[in-house]
């Protein structure tokens, strides 16, 4: 019996990739580093240090320990300066109805003090259980993140989907023992292929959670 619906925020929710995507640009141009925007895609989901790591190392730079806290303090200023954020449309709408027969949840890669402003702006009082990159060691493409979820929602894994727009997303959800629906906003579709569906856009993906609800 379906329980519960966990989302991922960036790409789900709210159309905020680019603002994301911009802050990391800026932000490693300045460490000297080149990025592009289909980089920041690829490694969507990643919490904040393994995203920086990898950005990094895909540009043939190591980061030193020391150097993570001010870069990722930097991004975060850059972002919150710059964040130009809508939720996707018809979505809050889908929630409202969804939340009177499921528990719902946020799983994201991005840090707390982010999640928790944007989340109050757009979605308040919404969601049961919000885990975000800084509440685990490992996160997107590592379970950690899903399996916390699943804990703290009270549920067996079968009593839940997940829904995703990002490959390492996806490979986080299916290495949960999730199902999951994917649905390509920043990607190709077939970047998604290890989801268990993949759905053609934002427009299908509501009308596969609204048909999910008890008739």
């Amino acid at each position: 019996m379906l329980r519960s619906l966990i989302f991922d925020m960036d790409g789900v929710l709210l159309d905020s990739m680019q603002s994301h995507a911009d802050a990391w640009i800026q932000v490693s141009r300045e460490w000297g580093v080149h990025v592009t925007r289909d980089d920041i895609y690829e490694i969507e989901g990643a919490n904040h240090v393994l995203g920086l790591q990898w950005l990094f190392q895909k540009a043939g730079r190591d980061v030193a320990p020391e150097d993570y806290e001010p870069i990722l303090a930097r991004k975060v200023e850059i972002f919150s300066g710059i964040v130009q954020v809508r939720p996707f449309e018809g979505i809050s709408g889908c929630l409202e109805k969804l939340k009177m027969s499921f528990r719902l949840a946020v799983v994201t890669g991005s840090e707390r003090i982010t999640v928790t402003r944007l989340l109050d702006e757009f979605f308040p009082a919404t969601f049961d259980v919000v885990v975000c990159g800084d509440d685990v060691l490992r996160g997107k493409p590592f379970p950690d993140p899903y399996l916390r979820a699943v804990e703290m929602l009270g549920i067996c894994r079968e009593e839940c989907i997940v829904i995703e727009n990002a490959p390492m997303g996806v490979e986080a959800a299916k290495s949960a023992g999730l199902f999951c629906v994917g649905v390509p906003t920043y990607v190709a579709a077939d970047k998604l292929s290890k989801a268990d569906i993949v759905l053609d856009d934002h427009i299908s993906l509501l009308g596969y959670l609204l048909g999910m609800m008890p008739g």
